[in-house]
């Protein structure tokens, strides 16, 4: 389908949005705070010596300051968004609706309300706003700073190797006959991929891996940690410290999280990995593709991780990725169905099946499924904190029959 100039228009807005969002961090999480200090003068004196006491005070400048520091690496982020082809001073010019283009795989729940919140600013509410980002906005960058926790900080690790390693293991027991040697004739996709740490891994195993996301927050911060990140450690940030709610103690409030936990750049230099930009069905569903596009039938392997629930209609999802599998080729999946546009103010279309539902869609689209399990596993989670979500992640390999 070709792009259009109103296609390119909302794209930049929508990239002008979250870089402003980026930019932004500083004075919108310094103001936040801020309120918990006025708030200590609205009560009586007697309390507020009490509050002094146990150090509260001293402690919301320790978050002012770690808000700063996230505040800095932020800035990094954006310094040079040059995968978007844009210059950073330009699009912060730019006016008009704002759009949210978050539905990849953020997966950035509001658990405190007992959902998730889709964050899509419609164009009558953003008219007249110059990219001021929303607090929708904002918990999608705080999600981000907590995906670089998840996908390239040791202590992510834990969380990481739930999801990851059964993915990885079912991929080199379905290829257990292809020499290690081999391995780079061998095509896999990862759509979804997030922070890349998966497609990164398995880049890393040999095979040829192919990494797709939607999400703007998502591509800043991938291509940063991959293309402009050359030594473990190099980065901390503070990805806690914006919530007071079921915090054990200081500590767990206001630790360091450095990362990355190996070097991206350590990949060996045959490797071939990529990354593509853009929406799941729009590049891979289409019939007819550019001469630089991969057909119908060329990927050995798909990986979906956190990734299903995504779908507006999950028909046309497994649809793709039965098309786009080789005959014989491996699908893996690992993940819930929180289904991200159910009761969407939006209008978009939303099919929300049952976990039976979307196996025996499977099966009827040319799947066969076989080596199933439920594994459990929090997403995103502050191992340090009070309440933890623990999701009953449904696991198979499926292979393509027919």
């Amino acid at each position: 389908m070709p792009i259009g100039p109103d296609d390119v228009e909302e794209e930049q807005r929508a990239f002008a949005n979250v870089v402003a969002t980026f930019s932004q961090y500083e004075s919108y999480s310094l103001s936040a705070n801020n309120r918990r200090r006025k708030d200590i003068y609205k009560i009586p004196r007697a309390d507020q010596e009490l509050l002094t006491a146990l150090g509260y005070k001293s402690r919301l400048h320790e978050v002012d300051e770690a808000i700063l520091a996230n505040a800095q690496f932020l800035k990094q982020l954006v310094a040079d968004p040059e995968i978007f082809g844009h210059a950073l001073e330009a699009v912060e010019e730019q006016d008009g609706p704002s759009h949210s283009h978050d539905h990849s795989h953020t997966h950035s729940h509001s658990h405190g309300s007992g959902g998730h919140t889709h964050s899509q600013a419609s164009p009558s509410a953003a008219q007249g706003r110059k990219n001021r980002p929303t607090e929708g906005d904002m918990d999608k960058l705080r999600s981000t700073l907590k995906q670089f926790v998840r996908d390239w900080s040791e202590e992510g690790r834990v969380e990481r190797d739930v999801c990851y390693e059964p993915m990885k293991d079912a991929l080199l027991a379905h290829f257990a006959h292809v020499p290690g040697a081999d391995r780079s004739k061998l095509r896999v996709l990862v759509p979804g991929a997030g922070l890349c740490r998966l497609a990164w891994d398995i880049a890393n195993l040999g095979f040829a891996c192919q990494g797709n996301e939607f999400s703007h927050h998502m591509l800043l911060a991938s291509f940063f940690i991959l293309n402009r990140t050359n030594a473990v450690n190099q980065y901390t940030i503070y990805p806690y410290v914006h919530s007071f709610s079921n915090i054990r103690d200081k500590t767990a409030l206001l630790r360091p999280i450095s990362f990355p936990d190996v070097s991206p750049l350590s990949l060996p230099a045959d490797s071939n990995f990529s990354l593509v930009a853009g929406d799941f069905e729009e590049i891979y569903g289409p019939d007819e593709y550019e001469d630089d596009e991969p057909q119908a039938g060329s990927w050995d392997a798909i990986l979906t991780c956190f990734f299903l629930d995504t779908a507006k209609n999950i028909v046309n999802y497994l649809r793709i990725i039965h098309k786009k599998l080789a005959p014989g080729g491996v699908w893996i999946n690992l993940g819930p169905l929180l289904w991200h546009w159910e009761n969407s103010s939006s209008g978009d279309v939303s099919i929300e099946l049952s976990l039976d539902e979307v196996k025996a869609l499977a099966q009827k689209i040319g799947f066969e499924i076989t080596n199933e399990s439920t594994i459990d596993t929090t997403y995103t989670n502050n191992a340090e904190s009070m309440l933890g979500y623990v999701y009953h992640a449904a696991f198979w390999t499926a292979t393509k029959v027919r």
